[in-house]
């Protein structure tokens, strides 16, 4: 099992509804690690950054207009797998189609009210956590019950 990080956005929804204790707590309690974490207001430079892939399709706006209305928290997991554990916790984009005990499934109402952005794949993970955090703000240490998890 290769160790990870891996960067996850609570997006304005989780925020304003009161849900960022119960994410944080779904992702700790995976035996995942934070190793970075803040709470932001996304400006409009740093939205088209995080959602360059989606400039020429059609919602690209409204992915912008969401992710800058409200605060989001950012956070850089850390673990074995973590980057494929962190998108089974989360669930499908469509919280319609994601599974009982996602957070999508448990917490998402649509496709774009879906609570949390995870970070598909390493080279996501590396350019994303790279946004939203500075190297100064990514601490690594080592808990207690990391030799049971890692």
């Amino acid at each position: 099992m290769s160790t990870q990080s891996t960067l996850v956005l609570i997006k304005p929804d989780g925020v304003n509804r009161g849900l960022i204790g119960n994410v944080i707590s779904r992702l700790e309690n995976s035996g995942l690690k934070i190793s970075g974490i803040k709470i932001l207001k996304i400006n409009q430079e740093l939205a088209e950054k995080h959602y360059a892939e989606h400039i020429d399709k059609p919602f690209f706006s409204s992915l912008l207009n969401f992710i800058t209305s409200s605060p989001v928290v950012a956070i850089v997991l850390s673990g074995p797998e973590a980057i494929s554990k962190t998108r089974s916790l989360m669930g499908t984009t469509n919280p319609l189609e994601s599974a009982p005990g996602t957070v999508r499934g448990d917490l998402g109402l649509t496709v774009e009210k879906n609570i949390i952005h995870g970070s598909a794949n390493q080279v996501d993970a590396d350019r994303e956590i790279n946004l939203y955090f500075n190297e100064d703000e990514i601490i690594s240490y080592k808990r207690s019950v990391d030799d049971w998890i890692i």
